[in-house]
């Protein structure tokens, strides 16, 4: 299901289950794909969700090296965001909650406190809001 991704889990059981789903587990997460303690899973999830999950985060992983030029470790979100806006060029805020999953009718913050938790790791510049586009900034 997993093979051929390494992932990295300081949590014996996430380590069992994933080794289960073929996954190599590895013991240093400098040498993982993905992180699985950094992605935030809503628990319980199905195995189907765990896999898509992974899989976005190993997905992200290799463009997000490119971008910063060193791996970084993100949440699943923050990845997304970055490497959705690098892609693109730029998105509006309904645009960018789309392209994540949410309705772009969805009364939610969480698409916000992602980008300001962005801004706050690597400075206020890194995402711009030009005239209502987000736009990946000076990194």
């Amino acid at each position: 299901m997993l093979s051929g991704i390494r992932v990295f889990s300081s949590d014996s059981v996430w380590q069992q289950i994933l080794a289960d789903f073929n996954a190599t587990v590895v013991q240093d997460k400098m040498f993982a794909d993905v992180n699985v303690d950094d992605l935030r899973l809503n628990l319980p999830i199905s195995p189907a969700k765990l896999k898509s999950c992974i899989m976005d985060a190993a997905d992200c992983a290799g463009v997000l090296e490119s971008i910063f030029g060193h791996p970084v470790s993100l949440s699943r979100l923050q990845s997304q965001i970055v490497v959705r806006l690098f892609q693109s060029g730029g998105m509006t805020a309904d645009e960018l909650k789309v392209a994540l999953g949410y309705a772009e009718s969805a009364n939610t913050h969480t698409v916000d406190t992602a980008i300001y938790g962005l801004r706050k790791i690597f400075g206020h510049e890194f995402i711009k809001n030009d005239q209502g586009v987000y736009k990946i900034g000076r990194i």
